[in-house]
């Protein structure tokens, strides 16, 4: 089993008490400084395949903190590891070491010159965040690597990034000007051009010192160093090679700075970074080349390039299948494809004079043409569809991890970069080599700079590792066969430092040591990379090494589906169930995090809200995964799912779903809190809150019976202030109102309608006792429509409850009884083919979710194929032709859309746009929004009500407070309009209401 107390052997010794350590660091800084287990546990871990445990972790506020830390670090003779976003691939940001994560509050833009086109910013400032910000300048910084949704121009440069139009662009070190950092002995230096350096500085005297070093090893540098644009191995030394210097920079001058970018942290801790920008493109054309072999999508990338291209990346069949399997990119990867190509080339031409791009665009036509492959190109001149297209590849590294099983893609010989002539060769040696040893590589990224990203499918608990080292040497064989680079885009870190030495000689690898003594001498700056690191197959630095194990338990979930084997040549699997017990599909489903940090993204879609609020790894999707992967694997002690570990690492989640759909790899969080929350129950039993929340489909026909007495509550201050203290509930939160009896009111006044179209309308709990009107105006539109329109009475009985307030408060046995009672009743109706169309999200797709894994068999897929939201089914009911409904114009000219998180995750919230545009004269804007923060009882209860609100500030509030007061709300969330009402004093109505008021 994986220790979380791994030792390196490149720490330094003599180091001081850690307790006596943290507390000074707590003592002197004022950001955060955390040395619990679990945050450790969570930094121990990159996008790689490795796990050491870091001393402790600090959020520097400001840089006077970074300086404080750094200082208190080297007094104690605890190594410092500068670390961004977490995304290295080699296991650059792992080391018993002080982690130093910048991302909280090191992230601002310090100056800005748009005339000269650079710009000075903190080392954690994230990429994408950047480009927003530099937009309206007409500017970007164009070293677009694929996370640059989440990851930090700090950890670019220490990783010397290069991106998908590195062929035009060129890598991070082309692109970094100057960078100012604090040294090993506290100093800070500013690192720039060298002629610039003044006579006797500290810098000038570190440049004479690094090029006396170069000079004395030039013919080495000249013997060894890859003449290929992908190159970042070692440290970047032949930049004063003075026979033959790297054009690093255009004019060809020496810059210092060029030596930081690529080291890994193992040099300097960053504090400000100058970078040079360029003009945005104002055009794009994209043409997407679809190949019957993958060899000829290799041997053509040489001739495409030719043609000038910005960029051209590689999808292969492997990705292509997963991506078609995924939700959100099937649609988008099937407007790509001619028939079932083994691979296609995404060819770019990017400028500012549009007929230039589409000229080009017909160029690649005619050369497929030429070289035997005519009508091959789909052409993609729209900005929407290059975009969607280029997001998909942006994931291909968390799609090609989306493989359920044991064995996954690993990544160690997959930046090799070859020149493009023997870039097919290569490839298909390769291919013969995984085979040799019983596996595949999946193939994607960069072929215009002939740097492929493969990785062979291992299973790393078994015989991975042996496998791992002999294909890597024999890859090693044939990049030097080809005189090419080992580590072409993705650094050295634990996984390739020990080929720096194979691939550069022994001269200048000492030459490398030489360099680390003079900035770092006593080995301080992340120890153990690029010089003097360990083994690649080291066990003690493995994630899941042979020892690895979970622990006992049993899942209320099936998650059978996740045990799985998988042939790596075939891609067959096995039955579901025979991968291992109850425990290791729950494993593996959690597992399945690749740690690459999709999750921290900010921009469009809902995942993750608890992060976006928190900034915190603990409130991430890829923090809570890596806590309920070290607990299940007991290195968080033995209390399982129980612990307190868990609870805290779960308390902010909203179980949104947004992980469900967005996470490449399918994470699901909100299922995972299920499994926590009833362990957590059965452990240490129920609340009063949690009681009140799980009851409530059972107290509601009461409260609703008496809802004068119980609505009034709220009118006497004294009695509702004691209530929701006893309950825990937030004062500034309101009662829920219940008002009357839908169902029992309905069908007392129904009217027998004929038709042969039928329909089930399941009117939920909460459109049930509180919210009749919605169920009322449902009614009315399908009626309108022409459907005979069956509800979900229960005579004598009490009605259906899909059982979510039940998971959402730890009873998954009263859960699973009430999904069962529903099902029961249901089927009649599915088994004659009638649809069962809900309002309530969270209600109505917990029949497309968790009734699936409840084990309920072919009856649960029956219903789920037959659930529809409102608007789903409307929209599908005009698809064929059966919706013969018609609107007339309202009042109101404009509607602002907010999507339920549920239905964003299940592709739901586009029906309701539909609809709405059905609406004669009605402008439909949907808000660009993350979760609510209501999230059920979550928004009501008192320990989450700040964070309920910050979630809501983060952009729906500010939306809604933007938009024309005539404009008119929609969010088809019970939760959500109590938020947007307690947040805005606004309402907002569910679409059924909206379109019964259109009703002709």
């Amino acid at each position: 089993m994986t220790s979380l107390t791994n030792q390196s052997p490149s720490r330094p010794a003599k180091v001081k008490p850690i307790g006596e350590f943290a507390e000074r660091l707590r003592g002197e800084m004022t950001g955060q400084v955390l040395f619990d287990r679990a945050t450790r546990g969570r930094y121990a871990t990159d996008a790689s395949i490795y796990q050491v445990t870091p001393v402790g972790v600090v959020m520097p506020r400001h840089q006077e903190d970074l300086k404080i830390a750094l200082d208190i670090a080297r007094d104690a003779k605890v190594p410092i590891l500068a670390r961004g976003a977490g995304t290295s691939q080699c296991g650059q940001t792992v080391g018993e070491a002080l982690v130093i994560d910048t991302t909280r509050w090191l992230n601002q833009v310090v100056e800005f010159d748009a005339e000269a086109r650079t710009v000075l910013v903190e080392p954690g400032v994230v990429l994408d965040h950047l480009n927003a910000w530099l937009k309206p300048h007409g500017l970007w910084y164009p070293v677009d690597v694929s996370t640059s949704a989440q990851c930090t121009i700090g950890g670019m440069a220490g990783n010397n990034s290069c991106g998908s139009r590195s062929i035009y662009y060129g890598n991070m070190v082309h692109n970094v000007l100057g960078v100012d950092a604090l040294l090993a002995d506290g100093s800070a230096a500013s690192f720039g051009f060298v002629d610039r350096f003044a006579e006797g500085s500290q810098e000038q005297r570190l440049a004479q010192q690094v090029r006396a070093i170069a000079e004395r090893v030039g013919p080495e540098i000249r013997d060894h160093f890859p003449k290929v644009l992908r190159r970042v191995g070692g440290y970047n030394l032949d930049l004063f090679d003075c026979q033959n210097p790297m054009p690093y920079d255009p004019d060809g001058r020496a810059n210092l700075a060029h030596l930081l970018v690529g080291s890994e942290g193992t040099l300097g801790v960053s504090q400000r970074i100058k970078l040079r920008l360029s003009p945005l493109p104002e055009q794009k054309v994209l043409g997407v080349v679809n190949f019957p072999t993958f060899y000829q999508a290799m041997d053509f990338t040489q001739y495409i390039v030719k043609l000038g291209p910005t960029a051209v990346e590689l999808v292969d069949r492997t990705m292509i299948e997963l991506s078609l399997e995924n939700p959100a990119f099937r649609p988008v990867i099937e407007k790509a494809l001619i028939g079932k190509p083994e691979a296609i080339l995404l060819v770019e031409f990017a400028g500012h004079d549009h007929a230039k791009q589409l000229e080009a665009l017909r160029g690649l036509n005619e050369l497929m043409g030429d070289l035997g492959l005519p009508g091959s190109v789909v052409d993609m001149p729209e900005a929407a569809e290059q975009k969607a297209l280029w997001n998909v590849r942006k994931a291909g590294l968390n799609i090609m991890m989306s493989m359920k099983g044991d064995g996954k893609p690993v990544s160690f010989i997959e930046d090799c970069a070859v020149p493009l002539e023997h870039l097919a060769e290569y490839t298909d040696k390769l291919t013969d080599v995984f085979n040799r040893y019983g596996t595949e590589g999946t193939w994607y990224a960069h072929a215009g700079v002939g740097t492929l990203h493969v990785r062979p499918i291992l299973d790393m608990r078994r015989d991975g590792a042996e496998k791992m080292r002999e294909i890597a040497e024999l890859a090693s064989a044939l990049v030097r066969e080809y005189k090419g680079a080992y580590s072409g885009e993705h650094g050295d870190g634990i996984c390739r430092g020990e080929w720096v030495s194979w691939q550069f000689g022994e001269t200048v690898n000492n030459a490398f040591r030489d360099i680390k003594q003079l900035f770092d001498p006593e080995n301080l700056f992340n120890p153990g990379k690029i010089v003097d690191t360990p083994k690649m197959d080291d066990q003690r630095y493995f994630r899941f090494p042979k020892s690895y194990t979970t622990i006992p338990l049993t899942p209320v979930f099936d998650w059978s589906a996740w045990n799985v084997k998988r042939d790596p040549l075939t891609g067959e699997q096995s039955p579901p169930g025979t991968g291992g017990d109850a425990t290791h599909g729950l494993a593996m489903a959690v597992e399945m995090c690749n740690n690459n940090g999709h999750c921290r993204k900010f921009d469009a879609g809902t995942m993750c809200p608890s992060f976006r609020v928190t900034k915190e790894e603990q409130h991430l999707t890829r923090g809570r995964a890596n806590t309920l992967r070290l607990v299940l694997s007991g290195q968080l002690g033995d209390e399982g799912l129980a612990s307190d570990d868990v609870k805290e690492a779960l308390d902010l989640c909203v179980s949104c779903k947004g992980c469900k759909r967005e996470c490449p790899t399918g994470v699901d969080m909100a299922k995972f809190k299920i499994e926590a929350r009833t362990a957590r129950a059965r452990a240490n039993g129920l609340s009063l809150r949690d009681r009140m929340v799980g009851e409530m489909p059972r107290y509601a026909p009461w409260a609703s019976k008496f809802s004068t007495l119980v609505n009034g509550v709220e009118r006497v201050p004294f009695l509702a202030k004691q209530i929701k203290q006893a309950l825990k509930l937030a004062p500034q939160r309101s009662l829920p109102v219940f008002n009357g009896n839908f169902l029992a009111s309905a069908e007392a006044s129904s009217q027998p309608v004929t038709s042969e179209r039928e329909v089930l309308l399941f009117v939920d709990t909460f459109n049930n006792y509180m919210e009749g009107d919605n169920a009322k105006a449902a009614k009315r539109v399908l009626e309108a429509a022409g459907y005979r329109v069956h509800l979900n009475v229960t005579k004598g009985q009490r009605p259906l409850c899909c059982g979510r307030t039940y998971l959402s408060s730890g009873q998954f046995d009263k859960a699973k009884a009430e999904a069962k009672r529903t099902l029961e009743h249901l089927m009649p109706f599915v088994e004659r083919g009638v649809a069962v169309v809900g309002l309530e999200p969270s209600c109505l797709l917990s029949m497309r979710d968790e009734f699936l894994q409840y084990g309920f068999g072919e009856e649960a897929k029956a219903l789920s194929a037959s659930a529809y939201l409102f608007e789903e089914f409307l929209v599908k009911a005009r698809a064929e032709d059966q919706l013969p409904l018609e609107l007339k114009p309202l009042n109101y000219e404009r509607a602002m859309l907010h999507g339920h998180c549920h239905q964003k995750a299940f592709d739901a919230l586009r029906p309701v746009e539909q609809v709405l545009d059905w609406i004669p004269d009605l402008t439909v804007e949907t808000i660009e929004s993350s979760c609510c923060g209501m999230a059920g009882s979550f928004g009501y209860e008192a320990e989450h009500y700040d964070a309920s609100l910050k979630m809501a500030e983060h952009s729906l509030l500010p939306a809604i407070r933007n938009a024309d007061s005539n404009a008119v709300l929609i969010a088809d969330g019970t939760s959500c309009r109590h938020q947007i009402h307690d947040g805005s004093g606004r309402e907002a109505i569910h679409v059924a209401r909206l379109l019964e008021q259109a009703l002709a």
